[in-house]
C-alpha cells in the first residue's frame, strides 16, 4: 500500500496538471464528506462528484495551481494551495485555500476547504 505522503503528492500532482475530476475518481472514497468553509457538508461520492463536475465545467481558464505547504500526520493531510483560474459565474479567481483531508485505506473520507475570496 502506498504511504499517505505518496498518495497526497500524487493527488496534488494530478490537480496541478488540471486533472481535477481524474484525481477525484482516484483518491476519494465512496462515503466521502466534503465541506467548503462553514457551508453544509456534502455527503457521498455521487453528490460530491456532481459539485466537482459543475465546478470544472464552469472554469473557462485554468492558469494553474501551486502547493505552498503540506502537513501530514497520522491519517490527516493539510495542503495550502494557491489557485489561479477564471470561472463563468465568478470571473477571475486568484486565491489561497487550505484543504484538510482525513484519509482511510488510501482514499479521502473527509475534506474541508478553508478560504476567503
Amino acid at each position: 500500500m502506498q504511504t499517505l505522503s505518496k498518495s497526497v503528492n500524487a493527488l496534488n500532482a494530478q490537480i496541478m496538471a488540471g486533472d481535477i475530476l481524474g484525481a477525484f475518481e482516484r483518491f476519494y472514497a465512496d462515503d466521502v464528506v466534503m465541506q467548503e468553509n462553514e457551508n453544509e457538508p456534502v455527503v457521498g461520492k455521487v453528490a460530491c462528484r456532481v459539485n466537482e463536475e459543475a465546478f470544472v465545467a464552469s472554469m473557462t481558464a485554468f492558469r494553474g495551481a501551486q502547493v505552498k505547504n503540506v502537513l501530514i500526520s497520522d491519517g490527516i493531510a493539510a495542503i495550502e494551495w494557491h489557485f489561479d483560474f477564471d470561472h463563468a459565474q465568478w470571473g477571475p479567481r486568484t486565491y489561497d485555500q487550505v484543504a484538510v483531508q482525513r484519509w482511510r485505506d488510501g482514499q479521502i473520507v473527509n475534506e474541508k476547504f478553508y478560504y476567503n475570496n
